[in-house]
């Protein structure tokens, strides 16, 4: 039985040359969007955290890559991911036509934003039941 992946290097070191081509890049696109997110594995998948927040994920399947930024970030830019396979917070795509890096950019600014804003609600909520 193979030992579950402990980085996100151990997750893309079996993948196919393509796979893992495509995921180094999306890797390199989400750190340039969030230098400061924290690389993990959550649920057996590689992972950014931001401020100890899930903040987005990935994965390779057989037949194709997906992209987990959440519901808000897919919803947001739903025009831009006409091209791309997608349900409730997820966006799926082949190796071979991955995700622009400026698209991938763009949806985790967007989770950053939306992850902003609650704290701003939630900041608000607190001053106001004091």
């Amino acid at each position: 039985m193979a030992t579950k992946p402990q980085t996100i290097d151990e997750y893309l070191a079996p993948l196919s040359d393509e796979k893992r081509a495509a995921l180094e890049n999306f890797r390199r696109a989400v750190k340039s969007a969030a230098p400061r997110a924290e690389e993990c594995i959550s649920y057996g998948v590689p992972a950014f955290r931001l401020g100890g927040r899930l903040l987005v994920a990935f994965a390779a399947a057989a037949k194709h890559c997906a992209f987990y930024p959440g519901a808000h970030p897919v919803k947001a830019h739903r025009d831009e991911l006409e091209a791309y396979d997608t349900s409730k917070g997820t966006v799926r795509f082949r190796a071979d036509s991955p995700l622009p890096a400026t698209l991938v950019r763009k949806l985790v600014k967007t989770r950053i934003a939306e992850y902003a804003g609650r704290r701003s609600v939630a900041a608000a909520g607190a001053t106001r039941r004091r």
